[in-house]
């Protein structure tokens, strides 16, 4: 799907998505990212779901955000909860919906000025 807002030069936007890749300011991304109002991560589960780690968790928690938006793919997967802890004891709201909705979500509050990120994970090929 192609989303179409206007664009502050300063502020990272998802312009399209896929259950393979995402674009951020027309940039395509095919491996799980991370995307921050003024930067983009790629170094960010890269196992996938199926490996997710509390330690993939604590670098969101580092992240100093206060909302982490967890993108899961097509459909909406949970982590356990023991992997979220790091998120919960630093304080810092998270959301977990498909992919999608991540990524129109961070459009939205990014786009209010929200310090907010997406973490997102693409299903396997």
């Amino acid at each position: 799907m192609k989303l179409f807002l206007d664009k502050n030069d300063e502020r990272n936007t998802v312009t399209a998505y896929a259950h393979d890749h995402v674009k951020v300011n027309q940039e395509r991304y095919e491996v799980n990212l991370v995307v921050l109002p003024a930067t983009v991560r790629t170094d960010w589960a890269t196992g996938g779901f199926d490996a997710l780690t509390e330690a993939d968790f604590e670098a969101l928690a580092a992240l100093g955000v206060e909302i982490v938006l967890i993108g899961t793919g097509s459909r909406q997967r949970f982590p356990a909860p023991a992997l979220l802890r790091p998120l919960m004891q630093a304080r810092i709201g998270f959301e977990v919906m498909d992919l999608g909705s991540a990524c129109r979500t961070f459009n939205i509050l990014a786009g209010e000025g929200r310090s907010v990120a997406a973490a997102l994970i693409f299903d396997p090929a």
